[in-house]
């Protein structure tokens, strides 16, 4: 796991898995605004062929004015990215960046940054764990 992302290795195959953080997202409080298909991305754009891939792109509006508000220019790291790929046929990665770095951007990170990077990193912590719980359930 790199120091800047929350991460999970689950052996379920990569749609089933997708299906299952779009659905901890939800059940944690996120909405998932943006959906990006690298794989088919990368193909249109540059026609080469990897692994499936996506990037969602989780938001909890509350928390997202609450950092705004603490921090304007913390909109760059908005929303969270969430993603899932495919690293063999019934093996999935799911990976989050960890909002626990946002304050490591900001030169005084004040309580209310801390308050809410906290939040969404139990909340993604939350969903990615519920993930992980479900492998073999299917």
């Amino acid at each position: 796991m790199a120091d800047y992302t929350l991460s999970i290795t689950t052996e379920r195959p990569y749609e089933e898995t997708v299906t299952a953080v779009r659905d901890q997202l939800v059940e944690a409080g996120f909405g998932v605004l943006t959906e990006i298909d690298l794989r088919a991305t990368l193909k249109t754009k540059l026609d080469v062929d990897v692994a499936p891939q996506v990037i969602l792109g989780a938001c909890r509006p509350q928390l997202a004015h609450q950092a705004l508000t603490a921090e304007p220019s913390i909109a760059a790291l908005l929303p969270c990215n969430v993603v899932v790929r495919s690293v063999g046929e019934a093996t999935t990665v799911v990976e989050a960046f960890d909002p626990a770095m946002m304050t490591s951007f900001v030169d005084e990170p004040n309580d209310t940054l801390r308050t809410v990077s906290d939040d969404a990193r139990t909340r993604l912590l939350t969903a990615l764990a519920a993930v992980a719980a479900q492998e073999g359930q299917s």
